[in-house]
């Protein structure tokens, strides 16, 4: 007990000048470059060399002195040799013995409004970067906060540390305060996840952790009782594992570029695998040889450049009409990094246009995803650059001869007619027998419709832009609207499909690159989940970014379904006609403006962005749209009820 006790006591010594102790106990204070405030005799009483030090990140078949330091150090150490510099969420007793020692160790504290919305940054933060970041909050209510988010990012392949403080080991089991099983709670949602049960495994278990996390980009989670804490260790810190990755079997490979070579018309579907390998300069490499145009899944309209000439668009819900109807001409295709999601394939615009006789080739770092929703011809297990380039390697010279001139005449072809088409649809279609769209554009015809409103933020967009979305009705009109040169540029919540990812994805996005322009998109709704953290982002060291809220007074998707299936019975989906979201933010400190034209809509977007770039502004700017509804999320999952039993109210006991 006594050394649980001492070791935050030599913390703040150290503080007071005292440094020879604390060296001695911890080896150093300025944990930015591992080296000591006190003199180089003090360092080598420690047993540490200066160039030992310095070590950075884990090196794998290196081993490492053991150095006696507290639990907290040497967790902090760690996340050092990892690069981590980065933690979302919200200051809680549980962690405090780490978070005392951020400051110091050069990893900031980005305190949050809510847990939930604080996991959504980290994800923001990652995706954007390719740099992991760390989620931590108190253990049990503010952990469990945090599931929504980590799901999120399971599925949005996002490697995130998810650090969970636990109930002390002496009354867990108990019910004591804020206690709760934290490992089960995150078990489906995390890659892998392991507890320290040792005071000098910390490093070890951590270490593993994130590694885990990195090697299955996916969150991974350490559960720390509270009680591993302050407690003094002599324990090495890790040297590492190192797993190389690979392109898949070799016969797999040959087989691949079989199918490829000779194919009559081969269409490759880039997915988020291409974004985390870097393999888009690969891709567009297959691409020209092969003379194929290239479709993006759904939600990854950043996993090819758009200014490409066999650039066709993203696949699925309210994608690119060009994409769908090239990829249903394949007879062969190349389904690179993508896990296939049954989702990103379902038809649109009333096209089926999923091939049903063409060879599959499907390309997943995670074989166990391999073939999970559609027969799959060629199946490698493989990174997707990797993969990529070794396919290309083993092409045949003919590849891609075949009806070369008129593929690429017909890809231009579907892009143009593409094109125009969605720069002359204003308004949304109703269904055969329903009315909605007619009527919610006659009761406010002054008012911009969603696609209106979209095709004036590409206009007004930077280009080098990081832009998110969010899940919703407005959102997902928008979808065939954005394409980008770069990747990491475009944040959509992902097939989990958590509402309330717009905002705080934005402001993680914007912490990571703080000279880039970045603006975030949400419906009214969606918002509104997330709306808390205007509370925050206005405050000490948060940068600006621009959030555009479009405001159609109602939840869009449930009212779509409502109209199609439940004969205008609207139950829960009408908002709040006289929440002012713009005068909340400036009642944040922030700065809003509300707009209802389409030049309005432009001008604010320059402003905004202009603010955010020269004077660090955040900027909400609400958009006022007219009620139309677009294609519901899901017409294979929804059908009219049918009557058997009447329900009456009067029914109903007192």
């Amino acid at each position: 007990m006594a050394c649980r006790i001492a070791a935050p006591a030599l913390r703040h010594a150290a503080r007071k000048g005292k440094g020879a102790v604390r060296v001695a106990a911890c080896s150093s204070r300025s944990f930015g470059s591992l080296a000591s405030t006190g003199s180089s005799s003090q360092v080598e009483q420690a047993g540490v060399s200066r160039t030992q030090q310095t070590d950075s990140r884990p090196q794998h078949g290196q081993r490492k002195q053991v150095v006696r330091m507290t639990t907290e150090e040497a967790f902090v150490k760690t996340l050092q040799m990892h690069g981590i510099k980065n933690s979302f969420g919200i200051i809680g007793s549980a962690m405090m013995p780490i978070s005392d020692l951020f400051p110091a160790a050069g990893i900031k504290f980005w305190d949050c409004a809510h847990e939930y919305t604080a996991g959504m940054m980290a994800d923001g933060y990652t995706r954007s970067s390719g740099k992991m970041s760390m989620m931590i909050a108190q253990n049990g209510p503010g952990i469990t906060n945090f599931v929504t988010p980590v799901k999120t990012a399971y599925w949005n392949h996002t490697p995130l540390l998810l650090v969970t403080p636990q109930a002390a080991n002496k009354t867990i089991g108990q019910g004591g305060f804020q206690e709760v099983e934290q490992m089960a709670m995150f078990k489906d949602c995390v890659c892998y996840q392991e507890e320290v049960r040792d005071p000098t495994r910390i490093c070890e278990v951590l270490n593993r952790v994130i590694e885990k996390a990195i090697r299955c980009s996916a969150p991974a989670q350490i559960n720390i009782p509270r009680d591993m804490w302050t407690q003094v260790v002599e324990i090495a810190l890790p040297t590492g594992v190192k797993i190389e990755r690979s392109a898949g079997g070799q016969q797999s490979i040959k087989k691949a570029a079989e199918l490829l070579s000779g194919a009559r018309f081969p269409v490759i579907l880039n997915g988020a695998g291409v974004i985390l390998s870097g393999a888009t300069d690969v891709s567009a490499k297959l691409a020209d040889k092969l003379s194929a145009p290239v479709c993006c899944n759904y939600q990854h309209n950043d996993a090819f450049p758009g200014d490409h000439p066999l650039h066709a668009g993203p696949l699925g819900y309210n994608g690119s009409k060009a994409a769908m109807e090239l990829i249903s001409k394949a007879d062969v295709i190349l389904a690179l990094g993508t896990r296939l999601n049954p989702f990103s394939t379902l038809p649109g615009y009333g096209i089926d246009y999923w091939p049903k006789d063409a060879k599959l080739i499907q390309v997943d770092i995670n074989g166990d995803r391999i073939g999970l929703t559609k027969p799959v011809d060629v199946g490698i297990e493989g990174d997707a650059r990797l993969t990529a380039e070794a396919i290309l390697a083993e092409l045949s010279e003919e590849a891609g001869n075949i009806g070369r001139e008129a593929r690429k005449e017909l890809v231009q072809e579907k892009k143009a007619a593409w094109a125009t088409e969605l720069e002359g649809m204003d308004h949304e279609e109703d269904d055969e027998g329903t009315t909605w769209n007619h009527r919610a554009r006659a009761a406010h015809p002054q008012r911009m419709s969603p696609r209106i409103a979209w095709r004036a933020i590409r206009r007004a967009m930077p280009e080098d832009a990081i832009m998110s979305s969010d899940i919703g009705n407005n959102c997902a009109i928008g979808n065939a609207y954005p394409s980008f040169k770069q990747t990491r540029k475009y944040l959509a919540p992902g097939l989990f499909g958590p509402c309330g990812y717009g905002f705080p994805s934005i402001l993680g996005a914007k912490v990571a690159n703080p000279g880039v322009p970045v603006v975030g998109f949400a419906g009214d709704g969606a918002f509104g989940i997330s709306v808390n953290e205007l509370t925050a982002c206005g405050r000490n060291d948060w940068p600006g970014v621009t959030m555009v809220v479009f405001r159609n007074y109602q939840w869009g998707a449930e009212k779509r379904n409502t109209t199609l299936w439940y004969s205008d019975n609207f139950v829960g989906t009408e908002l709040n006609v006289g929440v002012e979201y713009a005068k909340m933010a400036e009642a944040c400190g922030l700065k809003g403006m509300k707009v209802e034209t389409v030049e309005e809509l432009e001008k604010a977007i320059a402003d905004a962005v202009d603010g955010q770039m020269k004077r660090n502004e955040t900027t909400l700017i609400e958009v006022v749209l007219n009620q139309e509804l677009g294609e519901p999320f899901r017409r294979d999952a929804m059908k009219a009820p049918v009557e058997i039993c009447k329900v009456q109210a009067s029914d109903m006991v007192e």
